[in-house]
């Protein structure tokens, strides 16, 4: 039997799982990782029972939220010195000009 007449068409749609939804754009990218950094991540999928793709996403995931957390606080920080820095320099340009 040739393999042409075995061969059926599917749509996509028919080609979906059950979990997905459609019209979910799904990006997919290819990375590089350090032997030590890969072992890493593999260390981690495996303690949270998870693939190595799904635990890199958790990862990028992770690390943009604290990085988010570390601009805020630095940002409140500076907020919050912001006052005293102001009050220092007025002192110390008073006493330049008084010289």
């Amino acid at each position: 039997m040739p393999h042409s007449e075995t061969t059926t068409k599917r749509s996509r749609s028919g080609d979906r799982k059950p979990g997905n939804r459609p019209g979910k754009a799904e990006s997919r990218y290819t990375v590089a990782l350090a032997p030590g950094v890969a072992s890493q991540v593999a260390r981690y999928a495996q303690t949270a029972d998870t693939s190595m793709s799904r635990a890199i996403a958790a990862l990028v995931r992770i690390g943009l939220e604290s990085q988010e957390d570390r601009k805020r606080e630095f940002f409140r920080k500076l907020k919050d010195n912001l006052p005293t820095t102001i009050r220092v320099s007025r002192i110390d340009w008073s006493m330049s000009s008084a010289c």
